[in-house]
Order: C-alpha cells, then structure tokens, then sequence
C-alpha cells in the first residue's frame, strides 16, 4: 500500500462545475431502468430454458 494521497485530494476544482441534483437523479433513473431490464432479462432466460428442460 502506498503513502502517496491520490491526485486531486485537498484540492478543489473550480473549472469543473459539479454535477446538479437533476442530472444526478437522471443518472441514477438510468441506471435502475438498466439493472431492471437485465434482471429481467435474465429471468424470462432462465424460465424458458427451465421450461425447455422439461420438455425434453
């Protein structure tokens, strides 16, 4: 493990605006509608492949 701080730790940016609430929140919608339609996905594959075992 290394003594070196990370770059950018205690300094402040001020070129770079931070990010609003509403992208944020975007962002994070984005992800839910991501994650939810994997899951979903993943789900109806492993129905029809239980559903094809059985018929075999």
């Amino acid at each position: 493990m290394s003594i070196t701080p990370a770059a950018g730790v205690g300094a402040t940016d001020l070129s770079a605006p931070a990010p609003r609430v509403r992208h944020q929140a975007r962002d994070v919608l984005v992800l839910m509608v991501f994650s939810a339609t994997v899951s979903a996905s993943l789900a109806c594959c492993l129905v029809l492949l239980t559903s094809l075992g059985r018929q075999g």
